[in-house]
């Protein structure tokens, strides 16, 4: 009980006066569903962060559409927040008991506190549906005991270097750099030849703790040190851990990212990339049907991983990544909207899904026959990252944390503070934590 008494009072913390917003907002939705009640109809809200223009972001919106023409007695209300925001509204929304219908939810640590509080409606009932396509190494992260709350959409790897091939054969790479040394190396000969070695879109201060740090820590600690932080095993003020991080301050000191980079956000870097002003991007496997499947100019792409790094106790064939956009329901619904929502799970999570976001070039937890239009550069990224999985930051450390990381990241890149600074301040914010 004390423990989801504490879990409660985190969720609360600081955020008062943004519920009393939606709480005003969610009145008017449900004024709006009881007009939809009398007309027979049911309407469930869902909260989820697809406003970005990724491949599998459309894929999802149109399996809504798709699923109200063929229900129509079901409305689904979308509050579309980006992905920056997302985890934010989403505690404060559980701090005030006010979740939506049906919500995006993350594995692990994000997962652990909405269970505590008994937000979350457990859906063991339903497993028939997924049990033969989804293994069990898919479904654990959104598991908590026996009880099962959320079914998967996609398999992210956060860690995924984009370069293009002529910039870095300019300065004498024709393959990637296999060594921390080398990698550092092209990135001094490409600010050489004027060329902007990194596109960083910051401005969210997610893409440096979740796409940098999740795998650069992981070469230099391996891939137990989360674990073992969590467990007080270990600290983030370990040496190891601090190499990880200085390696931010050394990229940041060599000018490798563009001047703007806390200024833009991830799409608009993306579109640096694309638009060839930078050799390097280190961003998502997703992203990959705007860089190379949808794109004409494609195959002057390539995909690599962060190198080993001397001394380094991480597998250097492992990549970043996290069973993602887990689907679940709130607890507490009336039969009708219960009824109803895990109809809307049962057609939203299918193998029909899994095959469609499988031809739109995106990496899934599901064991499905892949389509005949798969794309070749899904095929790479499958077997670029079939070698292993290292753990992400986000999905380990709990966000509060995360969150002083961020920031600590982000002004190493503008000079302010040192590696030792921030992992001092981050793991003081982890023995503070609630």
């Amino acid at each position: 009980m004390k423990k989801s008494q504490n879990r409660l009072k985190w969720l609360m913390t600081g955020l008062v006066a943004v519920i009393m917003v939606i709480t005003a907002a969610c009145g008017n939705n449900q004024a709006d569903g009881g007009a939809d009640a009398k007309n027979g109809k049911v309407t469930l809200t869902m909260m989820h962060p697809w406003t970005s223009p990724n491949v599998d972001n459309d894929v999802y919106k149109k399996r809504i559409e798709e699923f109200e023409k063929q229900h129509p007695d079901i409305i689904i209300k979308q509050d579309g927040v980006p992905s920056a925001q997302y985890k934010t509204k989403l505690r404060t929304l559980a701090a005030g008991n006010n979740l939506a219908d049906i919500d995006v939810l993350w594995p692990g640590a994000d997962l652990a506190p909405l269970v505590d509080g008994k937000l979350l409606a457990p859906i063991n009932d339903m497993m028939d549906q997924w049990n033969s396509i989804l293994p069990e190494s898919a479904l654990a992260g959104f598991k908590v005991g026996d009880q099962q709350y959320a079914i998967p959409t996609k398999q992210t790897f956060v860690d995924i270097i984009y370069y293009n091939k002529e910039m870095l054969a300019k300065v004498g790479y024709d393959q990637f750099p296999d060594t921390y040394e080398k990698f550092i190396d092209a990135v001094k000969k490409l600010k050489d030849a004027g060329i902007t070695p990194i596109s960083l879109g910051n401005k969210e201060q997610w893409p440096l703790q979740s796409s940098y740090l999740s795998i650069i820590g992981d070469r230099f600690t391996g891939s137990d040190f989360l674990t073992k932080v969590m467990n007080k095993e270990a600290k983030f003020t370990d040496p190891d851990f601090v190499k990880a991080i200085s390696v931010i301050d050394e990229l940041s000191k060599l000018k490798a990212f563009n001047t703007d980079a806390n200024n833009m956000d991830t799409v608009q870097a993306q579109d640096y990339f694309i638009q060839g002003k930078a050799a390097m991007h280190i961003s998502s496997s997703t992203v990959d049907g705007r860089i190379r499947i949808q794109n004409d100019e494609g195959d002057k792409f390539g995909i690599a991983l962060f190198p080993k790094v001397d001394g380094g106790k991480g597998d250097p064939a492992k990549s970043a990544g996290v069973v993602q956009y887990g689907i679940g329901i709130k607890s507490g619904l009336d039969e009708k909207k219960q009824q109803a929502a895990e109809e809307f799970l049962k057609f939203f999570v299918n193998e029909d899904l899994y095959k469609q976001l499988i031809s739109s070039g995106v990496v899934v937890p599901a064991k499905v026959d892949i389509p005949a239009d798969a794309s070749k550069y899904l095929k790479e990224m499958m077997e670029l990252t079939s070698k292993g999985t290292a753990p992400v930051f986000d999905s380990v450390i709990p966000t509060q944390v995360v969150d002083v990381m961020q920031n600590g990241l982000q002004a190493l890149t503008v000079g302010h503070g040192t590696p030792e600074q921030v992992a001092k301040d981050v793991q003081e914010a982890f023995d503070n934590m609630k």
